[in-house]
């Protein structure tokens, strides 16, 4: 039986890429942590040290940095998105 990695999301409450990234994750029926930092800067820099990026949404399925909504997007597109979500 598999498990759900932990996902984990870096968000804006009024980002238009945000929004849909968590609608496709919401589609899958997946649980993930949101960390909005919208007026948390200490936060917005730890996402960048992270993974260099300072846009949202930045993704994590597991250690796997997915990146941002097109990222996501992309997965599933290909096909990829339910394996990494199942491991």
């Amino acid at each position: 039986m598999s498990t759900q990695p932990h996902i984990k999301i870096y968000s804006s409450a009024w980002c238009p890429f945000c929004i849909r990234a968590k609608q496709l994750l919401d589609s899958k029926g997946v649980q993930y942590e949101e960390l909005v930092v919208d007026s948390k800067p200490a936060l917005r820099k730890e996402m960048t040290e992270l993974c260099g990026r300072t846009s949202v949404p930045q993704i994590w399925i597991g250690e796997t940095h997915v990146g941002g909504c097109d990222d996501l997007y992309a997965l599933e597109q290909g096909k990829k998105l339910d394996a990494l979500l199942t491991n």
